[in-house]
């Protein structure tokens, strides 16, 4: 059987009453008696009557939703950002709509095309690892839809942007494993052309520059699809593992590829933190629990979807075009656990 919502019509048809009463009476209207509005209110209660949607978008011209794309819901930062996003929205009265590109630039695009024909007020986004044509993202900008950046951003469309502070948080995480005395430090990172590597590989050399090491490009490795191919991760260890000096720590520098990474030095029979050391990003909860736990560079994920939500709505509640934007910098967060010795 197929659902059919409760209508005014249904409403009115049940009280004897025009669908124009009916309406009238459920806004509040004061051309209504009390009397008529007491009736209606308590019938559509009872029925448990919602208001339709798309129908007051159409009468409002704003859906009270907005979009959200990310490469995928499961990667505990993506769902931590989400969270902080639906904090905001959800006591500001707006739905949101979540898409995953699946690290597919394909998949991106038909998530964009879904989200505007859905009429979303605004939309914010991380772009995946595969995405260099911003054609469409800049025409829905300049057609007017409010788009918020996060953390993989795109420097080629003037909106707002909020990220943590790769530079920083990749540069702590390079300088902690130099004081623990490794030599050989390797880095497994994304797609070479994503704001996100740009920034950490930053990071990762500028330490070693500043404590007198050399920087190898033998020991950084590139997994264009930031460890949701594993393929990818398992090349890039067997390259390292494939030098004539292997690396003694490695530096995954994003969520996938930081368990990934432990995964295959596992599968190796290669021993943590005591053959090589790991330090990698993540906001899993989980990296506490395994073995060894994981030594993290941590993103304030949560105050980041809040962040980028209220600027959201700035730009889409103001009464005239928003020309003014920042890029909000968070820091990391340096968690030290036993996947790096201490001396």
């Amino acid at each position: 059987m197929k659902f059919e919502a409760v209508t005014i019509k249904d409403i009115a048809k049940a009280l004897g009453l025009s669908t124009s009463t009916v309406s009238r009476a459920l806004r509040d209207s004061y051309e209504i008696s009390p009397e008529t509005k007491r009736l209606v209110i308590e019938y559509a209660q009872k029925i448990n009557y919602q208001p339709n949607p798309i129908a007051l978008s159409l009468k409002e011209r704003k859906s009270r939703s907005i979009g959200i794309i990310v490469c995928e819901i499961a990667n505990s930062f993506f769902s931590q950002v989400i969270n902080g996003i639906e904090s905001i929205a959800n006591t500001r009265g707006y739905n949101i709509i979540i898409a995953q590109s699946k690290e597919s630039a394909e998949r991106e695009l038909a998530d964009l095309q879904f989200l505007a024909s859905r009429s979303v007020d605004g939309l914010i986004i991380s772009v995946t690892t595969e995405t260099t044509d911003y054609s469409f993202l800049k025409d829905l900008y300049q057609r007017g839809l409010p788009i918020v950046f996060f953390d993989r951003i795109v420097n080629e469309i003037a909106t707002h942007k909020v990220i943590s502070d790769n530079v920083k948080g990749s540069y702590d995480a390079t300088k902690h494993l130099i004081d623990q005395g490794y030599k050989n430090i390797a880095l497994v990172t994304s797609s070479e052309g994503l704001f996100i590597t740009k920034e950490r590989m930053a990071g990762y050399q500028a330490a070693l520059k500043d404590h007198g090491f050399v920087v190898n490009a033998d020991y950084i490795k590139h997994c264009n699809h930031s460890g949701m191919i594993q393929a990818e991760i398992e090349d890039a260890v067997n390259q390292l593992w494939g030098l004539r000096k292997k690396p003694d720590a490695i530096f995954a520098a994003s969520d996938k590829l930081t368990t990934g990474v432990l995964r295959l030095l596992k599968a190796r029979k290669v021993k943590v933190p005591q053959q090589v050391g790991l330090i990698g990003y993540s906001n899993a909860d989980y990296t506490e629990l395994i073995d060894p736990p994981l030594t993290i560079v941590k993103q304030p994920a949560f105050e980041i979807g809040q962040i980028a939500i209220e600027l959201l709505l700035q730009m889409i509640e103001s009464k005239r075009p928003v020309t003014d934007f920042e890029t909000r910098v968070l820091n990391t967060e340096l968690i030290i656990r036993a996947s790096t010795r201490s001396k």
